[in-house]
């Protein structure tokens, strides 16, 4: 006999503490039954108002694998186009939610549908009268700002991923395939992995950091890394990309390989160099703060 499963709603950009306390809730409320995220891609704000569309934390696979180790069982994606945007609430409960034959929708209280926002938690509980109960979160805060994606965003392009850590359960990653660079980074004695910055997604503020690499192409250490970000002014570059450093590894085959770059902590600013010499220096002090922070981590 199928279990009529529970059905959470929402963007889950970056599948942040807010997020994790919703699914909670969801898995307590229907104990033992399927849990399903739907959730949105592209991001609805790029139909509606393309010039307010947000810098995202995470690609929609990214989001997937977050949302199923938070315990979700199955996602399902609504392709948001021009036509989901003109659907009416009743539209959108009749396209999307009845299908899945949800025992229980649950959303946060702020959660809008239907066109220009028409529906909210009532309107819901309204249409799915006497097929399925609804269940509205009060939005979970650090007792001044309810937890939301908005904040994590303006914490990473600050650079401040102390303040990441205190609104998600999720370090922050930024992921793709290295390319060929300059190899200016293995001239200088600290071969880099770079990592073309792809447009629409969130990357932090231009400097260095400690993080750590991963291979994503199977079973990898997590290896403590330094990470530049920015342009590489000291060499005039114009290019923005994300180098990451493995901790005294020169020995590493990376090219085409998909890597993920996990970010702990801003170690400085971009600066310009006066040159070679000066910019190694500093180089060998990067490495040695990143080595003492992640050895703490």
């Amino acid at each position: 006999m199928k279990t009529d499963p529970v059905v959470v709603i929402g963007n889950f950009d970056g599948v942040h503490r807010g997020h994790a306390e919703l699914l909670r809730i969801a898995k307590a409320a229907e104990p033992g039954v399927p849990l399903v995220a739907v959730t949105f891609w592209p991001h609805p704000m790029s139909v509606v108002r393309p010039d307010q569309v947000p810098l995202l934390l995470t690609s929609l696979e990214r989001r997937k694998e977050l949302l199923r180790a938070a315990g979700v069982d199955d996602v399902v994606v609504v392709h948001f186009t021009a036509e989901v945007a003109s659907w009416s609430p009743a539209q959108f409960v009749d396209v999307v939610i009845r299908p899945l034959h949800p025992a229980r929708v649950v959303v946060g209280k702020n959660f809008r549908f239907g066109f220009r926002a028409a529906g909210d938690v009532s309107t819901l509980a309204e249409l799915g009268a006497g097929e399925f109960k609804v269940h509205g979160v009060a939005l979970l805060t650090d007792g001044t700002q309810p937890s939301s994606s908005t904040l994590i965003r303006h914490a990473v392009a600050e650079g401040d991923f102390g303040r990441v850590r205190e609104l998600s359960d999720n370090v922050f990653r930024f992921s793709g395939v290295v390319v060929r660079g300059d190899r200016r980074g293995h001239e200088l004695g600290f071969p880099t992995a770079n990592v073309p910055v792809p447009p629409g997604l969130a990357v932090p503020a231009d400097g260095v950091y400690a993080g750590w690499v991963t291979r994503l192409d199977g079973d990898s250490p997590r290896w403590p890394a330094a990470i530049s970000v920015g342009t590489n002014p000291t060499f005039d570059g114009v290019e923005r990309r994300v180098e990451a450093y493995v901790l005294d590894r020169d020995d590493l085959e990376l090219y085409d390989v998909e890597i993920a770059i996990d970010f702990y902590a801003r170690l400085r600013g971009q600066v310009k160099y006066a040159g070679r010499e000066a910019l190694i220096k500093q180089m060998h002090a990067d490495v040695e703060e990143a080595r003492h922070l992640l050895r703490a981590a």
